[in-house]
């Protein structure tokens, strides 16, 4: 059972809520996701090279993803073919991602420190299933009070749909009702599309270098190069010096 949310009296610059990304962030899953994409494209005729899933694609969620490969080849992308395609994707990414070890070091050290301070919620653009089997590898599940996958929004990141619904989500577990502002959410993120999406959402953005340049994740508000380099209360004390 996720424990209480309490959100104690505070500035309202303070963070009173932390929102992780999953894959790329805390697990290092973005070219299994890709090893995935590839197994499923093959059989279009398309193959997906690393340069261009990091470049145009990480961050975004596979119905967006297949929907533009598609497109670009001519290739029909009704709603029913897409989900066939996302359908086979994730069965095997889970077959992969459930024997071999996926977090970055210090990735769940992280989490916990998190945890122990702050309601924890989750955006991620991967399914439900693909998320909960990483959460339950690393023995985080339970840290998380909400979580938001890629079926429960309409648009994925760069749209701020995600983070807007997890806050939302957040509010209501709270003492008090519905009184958590974006502005009091750190958005943890390895992505262009993920910064922007929270960005969109009103909230500030520490981002991790840990799948893309550093160069890439200039528009967030902290950018360290991994979350073992990360300490928590240097982050926080840099936010409120904003």
């Amino acid at each position: 059972m996720h424990k209480r949310l309490l959100f104690s009296e505070q500035k309202a610059t303070d963070v009173r809520a932390i929102i992780f990304d999953l894959d790329g962030t805390l697990a290092d899953t973005e070219l299994l996701h890709l090893e995935a994409y590839n197994y499923v494209l093959r059989a279009e005729g398309i193959e997906l090279a690393t340069t261009d899933y990091f470049r145009r694609l990480a961050g975004r969620n596979d119905y967006d993803c297949f929907t533009l490969l598609l497109r670009e080849r001519r290739i029909p992308a009704n709603e029913a073919r897409v989900n066939e395609l996302i359908a086979r994707k994730s069965a095997f990414f889970q077959a992969i991602a459930s024997h071999r070890a996926v977090f970055f070091p210090g990735a769940l050290q992280f989490v916990r420190c998190c945890a122990a301070r702050f309601p924890l919620a989750l955006v991620t653009g991967a399914l439900r299933v693909e998320a909960e089997l990483l959460l339950r590898k690393g023995e985080i599940l339970e840290l998380f009070a909400e979580s938001v996958a890629a079926e429960d929004v309409e648009r994925g990141k760069p749209a701020p749909d995600g983070f807007k619904l997890a806050m939302l989500r957040l509010g209501r577990a709270s003492d008090q009702q519905g009184s958590l502002a974006a502005a009091e959410c750190l958005a943890i993120e390895d992505t262009r599309a993920g910064v922007t999406a929270a960005h969109q959402a009103g909230m500030r953005v520490l981002a991790v270098a840990q799948t893309v340049a550093i160069s890439e994740l200039a528009n967030a508000d902290i950018v360290r190069s991994s979350l073992a380099q990360t300490d928590l209360n240097e982050v926080l004390r840099q936010l409120a010096d904003v």
